[in-house]
């Protein structure tokens, strides 16, 4: 299952349905906080998440998830590209780093490196 997180219902359900048709099971939240409190936190493959939210951020997420032992591939989408929480992502071993709005190849190009399952040749 992949997992999106967005404050934005907009971007979740989008994200969600270009998902869904990769044939892949989705989950959507609106915070950080809900899909850290769900039980669905051991059955998620890889996470989508925005980078500013509030409340918990996306970085803030993802220092969370590494300091607890989970290795769940990360993408990060974001309206505020910056350069430097791209360096920061990046070193915790984010899978990407995309500014919305995105094109749908480059986020399938991410979950295909977070799930090694798709072959992505002449994609």
């Amino acid at each position: 299952m992949i997992t999106i997180i967005d404050d934005d219902e907009s971007v979740r359900i989008a994200t969600e349905s270009l998902v869904r048709s990769l044939g892949f099971s989705a989950r959507t939240f609106a915070s950080a906080e809900d899909f850290l409190n769900s039980p669905l936190l051991g059955e998620t493959a890889c996470v989508i998440t925005d980078v500013q939210m509030p409340g918990m951020s996306g970085v803030e997420l993802q220092s969370h998830l590494r300091s607890n032992g989970d290795a769940t591939p990360l993408i990060f989408i974001t309206a505020f590209p910056e350069e430097r929480i791209r360096r920061q992502v990046d070193a915790a071993g984010a899978v990407g780093f995309l500014a919305k709005p995105f094109d749908g190849h480059d986020m399938i190009e991410c979950i295909d490196r977070a799930l090694g399952e798709r072959d992505t040749a002449g994609a």
